[in-house]
């Protein structure tokens, strides 16, 4: 299965082992900040930000399932049961079918990116990812002609997912994407994180990663993929429209009603740590900014 980026970097770019915990020494990903290249634009992974530890990734997270303060998933998410897993692929698709993580991992060709990931509440992490491209498995599916859009959903098992006893949402959480944004080689489904599998906190076993998008679109714990010639719907659009559209691209020129998106800290960095400006599409703009032409932006949000 060819992969859809290039790849420039060579053994001199290779980051010393022990900087971050890895399988692969290769880094391969994105690069508006210095981050790993693709599309033939890498630099030296030795002049990219160290992404967060794995503490910080893994005990400061939104995944309102298991609870609202973002240090609840890290608490109660081992109660997920993330074995035996399967995903449903339906819809607009030749092959629909309950596809077993097992297979789906057997089929896939597994690599490293470090992506920069950016909260909603003017806070961005720099996360190495394991995973793979979703176009590969919407291609396992067959994707039919007509479908423009791709929904997912995630698994809703209230006796295990204490948050979803309560309202806060409309459960089960449901996210979307235009077809050409799902099919985009920065698209992928992450199943792991530091070269470790994904945690329960994190979205095990498999969520989506859209690294120029805020990252509630970065749905966790799929268990439903739905090719669909229609919008769907998305929970915090759903919840609450005026302020999360239904797009929720990274862009600084459009403030958050309750706060400005203009700039941003580092999770990890202190509460007073220096802010920087936030990059439109969160830094992958040369990737991104073309699947918007002649959008409205600011409508379109």
């Amino acid at each position: 299965m060819a992969f859809r980026w290039k790849n420039d970097l060579t053994e001199k770019d290779v980051t010393p082992e022990g900087a971050w915990a890895t399988r692969r020494q290769l880094l391969v990903g994105a690069g508006a900040l210095g981050l790993a290249g693709i599309a033939g634009r890498g630099r030296a992974a030795t002049d990219a930000p160290e992404p967060n530890t794995w503490e910080e990734i893994t005990t400061y997270n939104n995944y309102y399932e298991f609870g609202t303060d973002k240090t609840d998933p890290a608490k109660y998410a081992d109660a997920l049961t993330i074995a035996p897993w399967s995903v449903r692929i339906d819809g607009l698709v030749d092959r629909p079918a309950d596809y077993a993580f097992e297979d789906i991992m057997a089929r896939m060709q597994i690599e490293e990116r470090i992506y920069r990931f950016r909260c909603v509440e003017a806070w961005s992490r720099v996360v190495p990812w394991n995973g793979f491209e979703l176009a590969d498995l919407l291609e396992m599916a067959g994707v039919q002609s007509g479908a423009k859009y791709v929904a997912f959903e995630t698994v809703y098992r209230p006796e295990e997912m204490r948050g979803t006893r309560f309202p806060v949402l409309d459960w089960p959480y449901v996210e979307g994407l235009r077809l050409d944004e799902a099919v985009h080689p920065l698209t992928i489904m992450a199943t792991g994180i530091h070269g470790r599998d994904i945690p329960p906190q994190n979205g095990a076993p498999l969520r989506l990663v859209v690294p120029w998008k805020y990252g509630f679109k970065s749905i966790k714990s799929v268990v439903r993929i739905t090719l669909t010639a229609e919008e769907p719907p998305t929970s915090w659009n759903k919840a609450n429209a005026r302020e999360y559209g239904f797009y929720s691209n990274v862009n600084p020129e459009v403030d958050h009603p309750r706060w400005s998106q203009a700039t941003e800290r580092r999770i990890g960095g202190g509460l007073f740590a220096a802010r920087q400006d936030t990059l439109m599409f969160n830094g992958y703009a040369e990737e991104v900014a073309g699947l918007y032409d002649g959008m409205d932006l600011s409508k379109f949000h």
